[in-house]
Formats: C-alpha cells, structure tokens, sequence
C-alpha cells in the first residue's frame, strides 16, 4: 500500500526559508538561488541546500542557461497548494519591498494563472465598486448584480464553483500592497481576457502584455486607462 508522505512535506514547506522560496516563486518568474536568498535573507550557500531539497521533494525544478540555473514550481499543483496555504494562514506583518517593480513587471503580471501589478488590483477595485464582488472575510462574493456582468463577459459561476479549487479571494499583492482578484475567478476572468485578446502572456515570462484591443477594452469596459511601459 502506498500512500503521501504527508510528513515529510510538511517538513519540507514548514521551514521559513523554503516556504518563502515558494511564495517568492509563486509570482510566476524564475529565479537564481541568489535571488531566492537575497528575498529569502539568507546566504547563497544556505539557499543552495534548501533548493536542493525543495527539488528532491518535486515542488520545484531548475533550467540552466549559460552560467545561471533558474528555479521555478514543479507543476500547477504545487502552485495551487501554496495557494491554499496563502489563504488559510493567519496574516502577519510583512516588510514592504524597498521599491516597487518598475516597466512591464510592475504594469501587469501573472500571479501563478491570475493577473497581479497595477492592471489586476486596479480592475479588481472597480468590480469592487460597481458591487459586482463584496469581500466577505477572507473570501470574495460575487453578488446579484455581478452574477449578470459575469455571465455578460462570458464567465459560468455556476461552474467555477463546482470546482475544487477556492472560487474567489482578495490576494495581497506584494508590489501594489492592495488586493487583486484570487482563486477561480481570478484565473478564469484573466483567461477570458486571453481569448477576446486584450492581453497576452509574454514568452518564458509571467508578464502580461495589453494589445491596443485590451486597452480601448479597458477604458471602455472599466474606465481604466493603463499606461503603456517597457519591460
């Protein structure tokens, strides 16, 4: 009978610095394990033999190119697990980065499958003021106005909700320090906004380009006017 080694895993992203290797990794850009260790806080040397186990567990891989290896999560799974724990663990005080992410990275970003940076909070403001969401808790609902807005923009609720996965939660954004849209909800609008091509996903990157197309869309749809940036 074979069955997961539940223990060894919560050993594993229990330790401080690899879970926060996770959660660094889980803004979609791969990383060096100088990186990792600087956002982490600790030495290269001490983030080497963390990444290494954080490999032997299958929660992360590693490509090299020229003199660099770079890390990024296994699979969506792992993502989604980070995910979960992001949400069910009690909030603590955090120290803002020095700066914030300038050009394209801070513009507009994946935050594993849903959009972070300055388009995903600011749109998630304006579903939040038109009261097609209201944040019940440590959760978002969609309300009776937005069940109609959504099904207008081509999203099934019902379905989303049959899902395994969280439907809809306010995740912090770490670059904006607000609240963009999270879960099920947050993947499935940034997918609608892939198909009706208002954005597109850059290539071995997690930042999201806006077309001209997404930007009359934006303005129109949200009263957004996102300025044009360079990676």
């Amino acid at each position: 009978m074979v069955e997961p080694d539940l223990p060894r895993l919560a050993r594993t992203i229990g330790e401080p610095t690899r879970m926060g290797m996770l959660a660094l990794l889980m803004e979609g850009r791969a990383l060096t394990a100088k990186e990792l260790a600087y956002g982490c806080g600790v030495q290269p040397g001490t983030a080497t033999e963390h990444l290494k186990r954080l490999q032997r567990d299958a929660l992360i891989t590693s490509t090299s190119q020229g003199r660099h290896k770079y890390y990024r999560l296994a699979t969506a799974e792992v993502a989604h697990a980070v995910e979960a724990l992001m949400v069910v663990a009690k909030p603590t005080k955090v120290v803002p980065p020095c700066r914030k992410p300038t050009g394209a990275m801070g513009t507009a970003r994946f935050c594993y499958d849903h959009l972070a940076g300055e388009l995903g909070t600011r749109m998630t403001t304006v579903l939040l003021e038109r009261k097609f969401l209201k944040i019940n808790g440590e959760a978002m609902n969609v309300t009776e106005r937005g069940q109609a807005w959504f099904a207008d923009f081509g999203i099934d609720i019902a379905s989303l909700r049959k899902r395994r996965r969280r439907f809809a939660y306010p995740c912090l954004d770490w670059s904006e320090r607000r609240d963009h849209l999270g879960g099920a909800l947050g993947a499935a609008m940034t997918e609608r906004m892939l198909e009706l091509g208002w954005i597109d996903r850059q290539r071995h990157s997690r930042i999201v380009s806006i077309s001209e197309l997404g930007r009359q869309a934006l303005a129109r749809e949200f009263d957004l006017v996102i300025a044009s940036s360079e990676e």
